[in-house]
């Protein structure tokens, strides 16, 4: 303060600090910034008035108007749900067939069960529905236990191996390796034969031994020619979809310890709306196949295994 002087070229007074011979003057602030100081003060008062603002022990102040996020939140998707009663009246009354028989109806319930999608299923299955290591591809025309949209939603109904629900679908590969049904030896002729199911692999003495083991072991679900039986959730092993890999090392872990996927049951945890949805959107996806074809017994694929979590 002892430092202050008015400065002669411009007759304003200086701060009174200087550094390296610079020093600063004492020009009074803009007249708009001080206005729009002050009206930026006001507004907030107001705000505190109005709107929740201040944080208090268990809660917070309200506001006078009464409006929150979640209130808002509320409303917009209670008006959503107004816009979309019709909708979903309609698909509640039809059975997945007559709904897929109207292109205006399906196209709105396939959107919703893409959301219902993003909302659930990407966790285990991925944006895209490519799934990845233990969790099928759903884009795909491989299916362990039908690839209709009513199988679809059978298995979103009730899930696959999923404990406590009388419905749902199992199927138990034995641990051929770790039960002792079968030396180590054996599980590595096993898998070399498998192998050469796909074309994987070329015949050789190991897969020779392995046809029959292979065949007293694992035609009764895989079937003779490997290709799988659906009542069983059976793969098929014949093609090069692996959905806990295809390498020799992991086809024959695959025997040594069999996997035992689990799907959720979405009975109960979904509306059955959203359930039917969902199984149109999956149907969608590429791999569905028509409403009166794929019978119980034509052959499933999804894995060289006979545990992959199953679509």
């Amino acid at each position: 303060m002892a430092n202050k002087r008015i400065d002669e070229p411009t007759g304003i007074e200086t701060v009174g600090h200087e550094w390296d011979g610079i020093e600063e003057l004492n020009n009074p602030l803009p007249r708009w910034w001080v206005i729009l100081f002050w009206i930026t003060v006001v507004f907030s008062l107001g705000y505190v008035v109005v709107y929740p603002a201040i944080p208090l022990a268990k809660s917070g102040t309200q506001g006078v108007w009464g409006w929150s996020s979640r209130g808002q939140l509320a409303k917009e998707t209670q008006i959503a749900e107004a816009a979309r009663a019709d909708v979903k009246t309609k698909l509640a009354s039809l059975s997945l067939t007559q709904v897929a028989a109207d292109k205006d109806l399906l196209g709105k319930a396939v959107a919703g069960g893409r959301a219902a999608f993003l909302q659930n299923c990407v966790q285990c299955h991925g944006s895209g529905a490519a799934g990845s290591v233990g969790y099928p591809n759903l884009n795909d025309d491989d299916w362990l236990w039908g690839g209709n949209v009513e199988e679809i939603h059978q298995t979103l109904l009730y899930g696959i191996r999923q404990p406590g629900v009388a419905e749902t679908r199992t199927s138990a590969m034995p641990s051929f390796g770790k039960d002792g049904i079968l030396t180590a030896a054996q599980v590595n002729e096993v898998a070399s034969y498998v192998l050469t199911l796909s074309g994987s692999a070329k015949p050789d003495a190991a897969s020779q031994a392995g046809a029959a083991t292979f065949a007293a072991n694992c035609v009764a679900c895989h079937g003779p020619d490997g290709k799988g039986m659906r009542q069983f959730g059976a793969p098929n092993l014949t093609d090069k979809i692996w959905l806990y890999g295809g390498s020799k090392a992991q086809v024959a872990g695959s025997i040594h310890q069999a996997h035992a996927g689990v799907m959720p049951a979405w009975n109960g945890r979904l509306d059955p709306v959203t359930i039917k949805m969902l199984a149109l959107y999956v149907h969608s996806l590429g791999g569905g196949e028509d409403f009166k074809e794929a019978p119980a017994t034509t052959p499933a694929v999804d894995s060289g295994n006979a545990q992959p979590q199953p679509k």
